[in-house]
């Protein structure tokens, strides 16, 4: 298991493969897409002559879709069901599968995820549902059978997400977390060329930064809803905030009730990236400060500034973000540093540096892949980020051949609870002002009574919470 783990991490997602498409010069263009092509193209290519796997998408907003849109480039779907709370999310869904999907076929569309379930038996669901629904949404999707490609993070509080890892084991189902940084081109030379060379030594420091302005701020007035947005499920266990216009693109992220701000957001992706790089799995304390110090204008209650220290054995990860002012590296306003004894790492969505001490050591430029003309779709695409879809490409690859196997995907639901929960209790450290050190096993924070009790969130009625317990082998 470990062996093909390991070559799934490091081989099945680098390569410039698809199963309708190989480009030759691409795959060249590194060993490790040559090395991936050699282990899954000949996989990829079966797929094309694969039975469709029946699909379901829970949240058919803007993530959702184009989760589902790179599944459908890479292998043969029958997308059956469409599931969101507004009636309108839906039907452009519909529309769009309706065309890209081979049969043709409209899928079926639904409100509510548990009549979606209950009527359709799905090989894979692709959770896209805002933050504060993806342990339910994940869990139920679980229980009914189905593989399972969530966002992350895995769930807005500990508890939670302990839940849905405990789930996923004891029903033995395949769980791939949306931190596609692992399946990324350019990121996945750089740990070979860079990490895994030794090129840095020793390493002594990680900073993590996100200085994107992505917190929508404002004051809506309150507003009656829609007809075609069920409010009261799109909110389900969380709060019910007075309706202040559509959640919409953003602006539910910016409120504490449904997420966990811009570190379960942002910091998430960096953080499980550096996990990944370097082999790492718990921290061993957490602290984090932070507030809104510049943007107190409206009604967003998430921080706009924010630090927090991860403390592994030989170094610290810090990471900070403002959603105000400029980025200190402005090749890197959402990016990682890894500093060793002989130079750094700079690494990010878009490109990836190494910095030698040594002005003898050549420096090394890694440069993100585009796949705009095997994939010319991606470029009248609504929204899509064009730098991320071959990372996700290749994740949903890497998925796929878990499926098969029955094996560990490269983004595992272990893996993406440590970092989701990692960010998770950086916000709790934060609010309760003193440092943290959580127990995985008996789940709780050690010596920490009051923090202990914030691992949970309190859920609406009639809404139940899921307990780790509830799914004991």
């Amino acid at each position: 298991m470990n062996a093909l783990r390991r070559q799934s991490a490091s081989s099945s997602p680098s390569g410039g493969i698809s199963p309708f498409r190989v480009n030759r010069r691409r795959l060249l263009q590194t060993a490790s897409a040559g090395l991936a092509y050699s282990t899954l193209g000949a996989y990829g290519l079966d797929l094309v002559h694969r039975k469709p796997r029946r699909v379901g998408l829970i949240g058919a907003g803007w993530y959702g879709k184009s989760d589902l849109w790179r599944l459908v480039q890479v292998t043969p779907v029958d997308i059956v069901a469409i599931c969101d709370p507004d009636r309108n999310m839906v039907a452009e869904a519909q529309a769009i599968a309706k065309e890209r999907q081979k049969s043709g076929e409209t899928p079926r569309g639904y409100a509510d995820y548990r009549d979606m379930l209950k009527q359709h038996e799905l090989d894979i669901v692709i959770v896209g549902s805002p933050d504060h629904w993806h342990a339910l949404h994940a869990i139920a999707a679980i229980e009914a059978g189905a593989d399972v490609y969530l966002q992350k993070p895995v769930s807005v509080d500990v508890i939670e997400s302990e839940a849905v890892l405990a789930a996923a084991r004891k029903h033995g189902r395949v769980v791939q977390i949306g931190t596609q940084r692992k399946s990324t081109p350019h990121l996945i030379d750089a740990k070979q060329r860079v990490i895994d060379a030794g090129l840095l030594g020793a390493i002594g420091h990680v900073d993590m930064c996100c200085y994107f302005h992505m917190r929508a701020n404002g004051n809506p007035p309150v507003q009656p809803v829609p007809d075609f947005l069920d409010y009261d499920l799109w909110t389900g266990p969380a709060p019910l905030r007075p309706y202040d216009g559509l959640p919409h693109l953003r602006w539910w992220r910016t409120f504490m009730e449904y997420s966990n701000g811009i570190v379960g957001d942002m910091c998430v992706h960096m953080l499980d990236t550096v996990n990944w790089m370097l082999g790492l799995r718990w921290p061993k304390r957490i602290t984090s400060s932070g507030g809104i110090y510049v943007q107190k204008d409206g009604v967003s209650n998430i921080t706009d500034t924010q630090t927090a220290t991860f403390e592994f054995d030989d170094f610290n990860a810090v990471w900070q973000h403002r959603t105000w002012g400029v980025p200190t590296d402005p090749d890197y306003p959402w990016g990682l540093f890894i500093h060793g004894e002989k130079g750094v790492l700079k690494a990010s969505t878009m490109r990836a540096d190494f910095v030698p001490h040594d002005r003898k050591v050549e420096p090394i430029h890694f440069e993100c892949v585009f796949e705009r003309d095997e994939y010319p779709e991606d470029v009248t695409e609504e929204r899509i980020e064009l730098n991320a879809a071959p990372a996700t490409r290749r994740h949903m690859l890497d998925f796929l051949a878990a499926i098969d196997q029955r094996s560990r995907p490269v983004a595992d639901i272990e893996e993406g609870h440590i970092s989701s929960a990692s960010c998770i209790l950086a916000n709790i450290a934060m609010e309760v002002g003193r440092a943290l050190t959580y127990d995985p096993k008996r789940h709780e924070v050690v010596g920490d009574a009051a923090a202990t009790e914030l691992l949970r969130r309190t859920y609406r009625e009639p809404w139940q919470r899921p307990e780790p317990s509830d799914f004991a082998r």
